[in-house]
């Protein structure tokens, strides 16, 4: 064989193989009801303690008083330790307990300001002005976290 067909079968191999390797939904893995609501984040250089400083204040504490009420299961900040590679350095995730949780709620809403009050709510309008000079959102996320299922057991 010469190498023009030699080549010409390692890249059909190449490329057949994955289209062998199908996985089926609630048979080889399982899909979370809850929902990973994600968020990448690109902060400037030597700027992350500044925007994590500002974030303590308003994301985390309206996230806690959100977890408090119920309205979320859980949140998540994530910082690269290569902050001046790739497209985001921070990650910030808020967990649902189903895509219904994420949808407008007059009832949430009101019960969210009033925990959070009038002053929490003008302290954060005052903190976050500063944020576009820190970072870029790079991207926004809905996801579901899966489970492989064992297919030993079978």
């Amino acid at each position: 064989m010469n190498i023009k067909g030699l080549l010409l079968s390692a890249a059909l191999t190449a490329f057949a193989t994955p289209a062998l390797a199908q996985l089926n939904a609630y048979e080889d893995y399982t899909i979370s009801d809850s929902v990973w609501e994600i968020a990448t984040i690109k902060v400037d250089s030597n700027m992350g303690d500044y925007y994590l400083e500002g974030i303590k204040s308003t994301w985390v504490e309206s996230n806690d008083v959100a977890k408090s009420l119920g309205h979320i299961e859980d949140y998540t900040i994530m910082v690269s330790a290569m902050p001046d590679s790739g497209h985001f350095n921070i990650l910030l995730g808020v967990k649902y307990a189903s895509m219904a949780d994420i949808g407008p709620s007059r009832e949430k809403y009101d019960a969210f300001m009033a925990a959070w009050g009038e002053a929490n709510q003008d302290s954060s309008r005052e903190t976050s002005k500063t944020y576009p000079e820190l970072r870029k959102i790079t991207g926004q996320y809905l996801m579901h976290e899966l489970t492989m299922l064992d297919s030993s057991s079978e």
